[in-house]
C-alpha cells in the first residue's frame, strides 16, 4: 500500500527486478524551514523492496529549523535498499533528519545516505552552505546496533575542521546488514573513507567525505 500527502509522492516504479521498486516523488519544494516532514516504510516478512527517489532533496530556508522523520521496518528475511538521492542543503537552510531502522533477525538492509553543503551557485557566489544535523538509530533483533550523529554546516562546532569534512563539500555513508550484504560486499574504502565493522558479523558502515557529489557516489560504490 502506498500512501502520500503535500511534498511527498510515492510513486511504484514498472522496473521488472525481483523486488518492488518505490520512487520518492518531490510534489513541491521542501523542506522549508519550519516544515515537519514524514516518511514510514515496513517491508513485511520475506519482501523484497528497493527505495530511491526521482530528483535530490533539497533543504531551504525558512523560519526554524525544517525536520525530517525516517522510520524503516524490515521483518524476518526481508531486504531493504534504501538508495535516495542526496540531500542538498542550501544557503540559510537547517534541516533536522533522524532515521529509525529496525530489522528483524534475518533481515537485510542497504542503506545509502549522501549530504551535499550548498548548491553550485551557493559556492559561485562565495555564500556558505546550509545546516543539516543528522541521526540514524538502528536496531536489530531488538539490540541496538547503531545510534550516530552529525552536525555539519555553519553553527556546528567544528563542522570543517581538519577532522571533520576538511574543506570537502559533501558526507556520506552505506551501512550494509544481513547475510551476503544484500546487493555483494561493501567497495573498498579509497582516500577520504573509513570502513568500519558493526557487531556481528555480517554489519559494515563505510563513510566518506568527497568534494563532489559525483565523486562521493563513486566513493560509496556507486
Amino acid at each position: 500500500m502506498l500512501a502520500g500527502a503535500g511534498p511527498l509522492a510515492p510513486r511504484r516504479s514498472r522496473d521488472a527486478g525481483p523486488a518492488a521498486h518505490v520512487v520518492l516523488v518531490g510534489s513541491m519544494a521542501a523542506p522549508l524551514g519550519g516544515d515537519r516532514l514524514a516518511v514510514t516504510v515496513d517491508v513485511q516478512a520475506g519482501a523484497a523492496l528497493l527505495v530511491t527517489s526521482a530528483a535530490a532533496t533539497i533543504s531551504l530556508p525558512g523560519p526554524g529549523p525544517a525536520h525530517y522523520e525516517v522510520e524503516l521496518t524490515v521483518g524476518e528475511g526481508a531486504r531493504l535498499d534504501w538508495l535516495p538521492e542526496q540531500v542538498v542543503a542550501a544557503t540559510g537552510s537547517h534541516l533536522v533528519l533522524h532515521t529509525r531502522i529496525t530489522l528483524a533477525p534475518g533481515a537485510r538492509l542497504r542503506y545509502r545516505e549522501e549530504q551535499v553543503f550548498g548548491r553550485h551557485h551557493d559556492w559561485a557566489r562565495g555564500r556558505p552552505p546550509g545546516r543539516l544535523t543528522s541521526r540514524l538509530t538502528v536496531r536489530r533483533g531488538g539490540r541496538l546496533l547503531l545510534d550516530q550523529q552529525t552536525d555539519l554546516g555553519p553553527g556546528a562546532p567544528g563542522w570543517d575542521g581538519p577532522a571533520v569534512l576538511a574543506g570537502h563539500r559533501t558526507a556520506g555513508q552505506l551501512l550494509l546488514v544481513g547475510p551476503g550484504s544484500v546487493s555483494g560486499p561493501a567497495p573498498a574504502p579509497t582516500d577520504g573513507a573509513a570502513l568500519l565493522a558493526l557487531p556481528g558479523a555480517d554489519a559494515t558502515l563505510l563513510t566518506a567525505v568527497a568534494p563532489d557529489a559525483l565523486a562521493l557516489r563513486r566513493a560509496l560504490g556507486g
